[in-house]
């Protein structure tokens, strides 16, 4: 198990830049959820997801909530991976 990511299906690159200066940057709503946060986000990936996610809602707490939805949405894909099939949400 390299580092402390785990085992995911989702791509992983080296990080070029200071990521806890990056984190620092984040607007506080976004840094209050990314340490909440199930996955392991890079500032970048949740940067241009919020941005996205704040297009489409036109609201700082509904982009937030949208967040959320698309991090169950990839947490979904490992399910039954990393829980196996027996996981209450392997189904969905």
């Amino acid at each position: 198990m390299p580092g402390n990511l785990g085992r995911t299906s989702l791509k992983r690159s080296r990080n070029r830049r200071n990521p806890m200066q990056d984190y620092d940057n984040l607007p506080a709503d976004l840094r209050r959820w990314v340490s909440s946060a199930a996955l392991p986000w890079s500032v970048p990936s949740v940067q241009r997801t919020f941005k996205s996610a704040l297009a489409r809602a036109g609201d700082r707490k509904l982009a937030l909530n949208e967040l959320d939805r698309i991090e169950q949405k990839l947490t979904a894909k490992d399910i039954r991976t990393i829980w196996g099939r027996d996981h209450p949400n392997a189904s969905r």
